[in-house]
């Protein structure tokens, strides 16, 4: 097959034009930094406090940060002399935990026995098998990666701690 070489000359040269033109589009499109989605949140010490107070004594969630659209949430959450009735694991958030005040026993990896989806990515089983106890209280940290079966156990216990939620994707609209 011969290529006619006037007619290579002439695509390379709509190709280049195309190039330049789109080059020239790009850099005049000016960058700009994002914008804040919501407004800031600042607490004091003592605000904190005072929070914690009002969730006690019984088993009570304070959100600060979350809803449809966010990929985040942030609430203080209080627990009295819990036993939850199922270990969880979650496909598509890692859960931070900041220990305000009080102990927790915490159940860490491992697999859940018998786990059923409750809802999607959300999974519960009766119990951890193979998982590592720790012992938790006030000041300490506690990274739960998606994928991490987790329970946390407060009987017996006054229990309050920052939860922070990361999700993989925004979180969609409560279903009516």
């Amino acid at each position: 097959m011969l290529i006619n070489p006037q007619r290579f000359f002439n695509a390379v040269f709509v190709v280049l034009a195309a190039v330049v033109v789109l080059f020239a589009q790009t850099a005049s499109v000016e960058r700009k930094p994002s914008k804040a989605i919501r407004d800031f949140v600042v607490m004091s010490g003592q605000s904190l406090a005072d929070l914690q107070k009002k969730l006690q004594p019984s088993n009570k969630v304070e959100e600060l940060i979350g809803g449809e659209g966010m990929q985040l949430r942030v609430a203080v959450q209080h627990e009295r002399n819990t036993t939850p009735p199922n270990a969880e694991l979650h496909d598509t958030s890692d859960d931070v935990y900041y220990v305000v005040d009080g102990t927790a026993t915490l159940i860490l990896g491992g697999s859940l026995e018998t786990p059923r989806e409750v809802e999607p990515g959300e999974w519960r089983g009766p119990k951890i098998v193979n998982g590592k106890t720790v012992q938790i209280a006030k000041g300490d940290l506690i990274v739960v990666p998606r994928g991490t079966p987790h329970q946390r156990i407060t009987a017996n216990q006054d229990f309050t701690m920052i939860l922070i939620k990361v999700y993989a994707e925004p979180r969609p609209a409560p279903k009516p």
